[in-house]
């Protein structure tokens, strides 16, 4: 599979089949493995593209502060890279967050957003998932989240949890190969430590804001949530459901099934099936599709 070079490092991505791009984006602490029983179900056509993000899976690992806006920065230099444009977007925590980021700055190349498990809106603490709440607080303290991510390889160690089905050993090494040190594990503790809550951090809370302005103005852009039951790991229960029907424009709503917060890991087959048929009734995949707008203005 290839690998690009971007900016000053390089980034490995998946890739399989032709026509219009289907771009999907993974979170923290995962990769493109995560799309692995996903991208086959697609079907034709579609050209299905699964980058791995800047310092996670098989990507290098430059030397910069794994910021939101630095993944953003390197996203953006790979699909320049790559030529991308008409894309369509799914994304999965952090990577749901980056795809809508990419699509709000860059309107005249969107031609659909689909998304899961995801950063939608700034927060507050007690919007958190309980279950997790007291360890992301415990990795945002200083000196505490450097003990238990870098030096205890806490975070790798527990995220398993948030798959409903558990993973199996090989693939928790794959997920686990791109962490052996200390310094490689610097992007697995800047995630939780960029989650936007209580107004902070600030850039990336006005990144959100942006790209929320963006959803609930961009109603000639198809957007797709798929949502989930069962699991005490969920980000987006009912409330924020109930938010994104709201305030979301041109979104359609799916449930795909009982599954944790990792939910490509446990729904695999219901995401692709749910992707496939609402790319197909808006014609995302089509030559024939509808062009986006000529005039749209890029903002990035």
């Amino acid at each position: 599979m290839p690998t690009i070079d971007v900016l000053d490092s390089t980034m490995y991505y998946e890739e399989t089949g032709s026509g219009t791009p289907l771009v999907f984006l993974h979170g923290n602490p995962t990769s493109s493995h995560l799309w692995r029983r996903v991208l086959p179900r697609i079907g034709r056509p579609g050209r299905c593209l699964a980058p791995d993000l800047i310092g996670m899976g098989r990507s290098g690992r430059p030397d910069t502060p794994y910021r939101f806006a630095d993944h953003a920065r390197y996203l953006d230099a790979w699909f320049d890279e790559l030529g991308l444009d008409d894309v369509v977007l799914i994304g999965q925590d952090w990577g749901g967050a980056l795809a809508f980021d990419w699509a709000a700055r860059h309107p005249g190349r969107t031609r659909g957003v689909a998304f899961m498990e995801t950063i939608i809106r700034p927060l507050a603490w007690e919007e958190f998932p309980a279950a997790a709440r007291s360890r992301f607080e415990a990795f945002r303290t200083p000196g505490v989240g450097e003990s238990l991510v870098l030096d205890q390889n806490v975070f790798m160690g527990s995220f398993g949890q948030t798959v409903l089905t558990g993973l199996s050993e090989e693939d928790l090494e794959v997920y686990g190969a791109p962490y052996p040190t200390r310094e490689s594990r610097r992007p697995l503790l800047q995630w939780p430590r960029s989650l936007p809550l209580d107004g902070e951090p600030a850039d990336v809370v006005g990144r959100i804001r942006a790209y929320d302005d963006w959803l609930a103005g961009s109603g000639d852009v198809p957007k797709l949530l798929l949502t989930f039951d069962s699991s005490p790991t969920l980000m987006v229960g009912e409330e924020l459901i109930a938010w994104c029907a709201a305030n979301i424009a041109g979104l359609e709503i799916e449930h795909c099934g009982p599954a944790g917060h990792l939910a490509p890991e446990d729904q695999p087959e219901s995401i692709a099936t749910a992707v496939t048929e609402w790319a197909d009734r808006h014609r995302l995949r089509s030559a024939d599709a509808p062009r986006i707008r000529a005039d749209a203005t890029e903002a990035g």
